[in-house]
């Protein structure tokens, strides 16, 4: 029996909740809403990072970023690691990524991990993003609120040149089996978007945020960038546009992912290959009284991930209800691949749930981030709309402290190495906003300190279980040394 091929389709900063079939009645995602139909969708999948590359190298590697390290912008894949595009090169897989996002492998591992990469269509460096719209002292402008994009349609940004890339690369009718990885910058902010997208969606359909007052002991870089980015004075006109422009955007991602599948469609390849859709992380989109993302922020908007799978190896219109993380996604398409997997890991093959969504799969899921205070001389330096950002972190680097989140059917659980500790009852609080450790809600001995203390345990229990890997080709223990002087001194 042939593989089957396969599309990872990855856009970058997006909610779980803002996507039809996940729930939302108003944005419009039509394609995503039918692959779903057509394959199974996981209600409990999450993210093991909230920022982009630490995220990426846990999709790619199968190993959480306190395993090896990668837990920065700027430690990406080593040539040396294992990835997943590689895995599938030298398995025997024709394997392809549109477009040029550089935030993933160091230097030399995207050649050594693909047979193409880049543009066949290149993006218009003047249609990349407008600018900032709004003054630097301004909410909008710490928002990352940008607006309504005018002149061409479409834009040829990046997603756009990366989609006909996709669908000009489907057009050679590459050699089977293969491997297209489509990962786009939408719907990650800054927030804008032309039409027909930027007037889809009506404000009075937008829900309305979840107001930081409404919160209790939440951690404290919430209050910092409220007060930092004025965002306390946003109003809920305000809020509701952003939203209203980030869901365009999504629409506009639903668009371009459904040409891909047209694109695979039309060369007769859609029974043979499976579809990926999901996302790095979400997006706070006024929850919190906030945007974006933080280093060390592991809320629910931030962490769940919309993963559907769809294709020959999958049920249709199933829902699989079992946690799910983002390090199960490389066992589970190496093994529809038929590639063995070469070194230690810690993802899971959800094989079983795409074959019955009720099967048992895990009980828990993780996610981390942050850093030491120690670490600070190695923040990013970060430039732009995003520098404010960054300067905070610097002069407050406990603010992005290492954190971690455990998530069972029940409860939330995060670890703070800097604050205190929260719990959180997901069924009568699923949006995370009352932790019941806060000062005034629990008491020593109570019921709530009780569930936290037992699942700080089982942290523990994973966090050394998972604390490293050993690599499977051993060195020679007493190896040849040539002894003598090995270099001139000058």
């Amino acid at each position: 029996m042939s593989r089957p091929n396969f599309l990872i389709f990855m856009p970058d900063q997006l909610r779980a909740d803002c996507i039809g079939c996940f729930g939302n009645p108003a944005v419009r995602t039509p394609n995503i809403d039918a692959l779903a139909r057509r394959g199974t969708r996981f209600a409990n999948a999450y993210v093991n990072h909230p920022v982009c590359s630490p995220s990426r190298a846990t999709l790619m590697t199968g190993w959480y970023p306190h395993t090896a390290g990668h837990r920065t912008l700027t430690h990406l894949i080593q040539a040396h690691e294992p990835n997943l595009l590689k895995y599938l090169k030298e398995g025997g897989y024709h394997v392809a990524w549109a477009g040029a996002r550089g935030d993933m492998f160091a230097p030399g591992v995207t050649e050594a991990s693909t047979h193409f990469c880049g543009w066949l269509t290149r993006p218009n460096q003047a249609q990349r993003s407008m600018g900032p719209q709004y003054p630097k002292d301004s909410p909008l402008y710490h928002a990352f609120y940008h607006g309504k994009r005018g002149g061409d349609y479409p834009w040829l940004d990046f997603d756009e040149a990366a989609t006909r890339t996709a669908e000009q690369w489907l057009a050679t009718k590459p050699p089977g089996p293969w491997c297209l990885f489509v990962p786009l910058i939408f719907p990650h902010l800054p927030f804008e978007v032309e039409e027909p997208w930027y007037s889809l969606h009506e404000a009075r359909d937008i829900p309305r945020p979840m107001a930081a007052s409404a919160t209790r002991g939440k951690p404290q870089f919430m209050a910092m960038m409220r007060e930092r980015f004025h965002l306390e004075v946003l109003s809920p006109d305000d809020w509701v546009e952003i939203a209203r422009v980030y869901y365009g955007m999504i629409a506009r991602v639903d668009s371009q992912l459904g040409r891909v599948l047209a694109s695979i469609d039309g060369i007769g390849a859609t029974e043979k290959t499976n579809v990926l859709f999901f996302t790095d992380h979400g997006e706070y989109l006024g929850d919190y009284g906030l945007v974006e993302k933080w280093p060390s922020a592991l809320d629910e908007c931030i962490t769940h991930n919309p993963l559907i799978f769809a294709g020959p190896d999958a049920q249709s219109g199933k829902v699989a209800e079992s946690f799910v993380e983002m390090i199960d996604i490389m066992p589970t398409i190496l093994e529809l691949a038929g590639v063995p997997v070469r070194h230690s890991h810690f993802g899971r093959s959800f094989v079983p749930l795409l074959r019955d969504a009720a099967a048992p799969h895990r009980d828990r899921a993780f996610a981390e981030g942050g850093f030491r205070i120690e670490d600070e001389p190695r923040f990013e330096q970060a430039t732009g709309e995003y520098q404010s950002k960054g300067e905070l972190q610097h002069e407050r680097p406990q603010l992005v402290g290492k954190a971690i989140a455990m998530r069972t059917s029940e409860w939330t659980y995060v670890y703070r190495q800097y604050e205190g500790d929260e719990l959180y009852d997901r069924n009568a609080d699923p949006r995370e906003m009352i932790n019941l450790l806060a000062d005034g809600l629990a008491v020593p001995g109570s019921a709530a300190r009780d569930v936290a203390q037992r699942m700080r345990a089982d942290v523990m229990q994973w966090f050394i279980d998972t604390s490293d890997v050993f690599p499977w080709d051993a060195d020679p223990r007493f190896p040849k040394v040539a002894h003598g002087q090995h270099t001139r001194f000058e």
